[in-house]
């Protein structure tokens, strides 16, 4: 398989793909063609602006509340594990998409 490190020929490593890992710990650099808009945006920190932290907050209120809810409700198991999970996971993203997408 041809090297496909960015870096490619000055690289030895043998990648398979765009980025070899080695390269880019020792300060390899992705060509400005290939950077990629949503992958930028998703891992670019964005301060909280307008009302979204009150936005936030409703939303781990409300997750909360939820949260509270199955504690109560569920016996203590494997599933309500995954469950109170998942609703972490959604506030997460639910916070994301304002963070991101605004």
């Amino acid at each position: 398989m041809t090297n496909k490190c960015f870096n490619y020929p000055e690289c030895n490593n043998k990648a398979i793909t765009e980025y070899c890992a080695p390269c880019l710990m020792n300060g390899g650099i992705v060509p400005k063609d290939y950077i990629r808009s949503e992958l930028e945006n998703s891992f670019t920190y964005h301060a909280p602006k307008n009302d979204q932290p009150q936005r936030y907050e409703a939303i781990r209120n409300k997750a909360k509340e939820l949260a509270h809810m199955l504690d109560e409700l569920c016996p203590d198991s494997h599933e309500k594990s995954i469950a109170q999970t998942n609703l972490e996971q959604a506030v997460m993203w639910a916070n994301k998409s304002i963070a991101c997408n605004e």
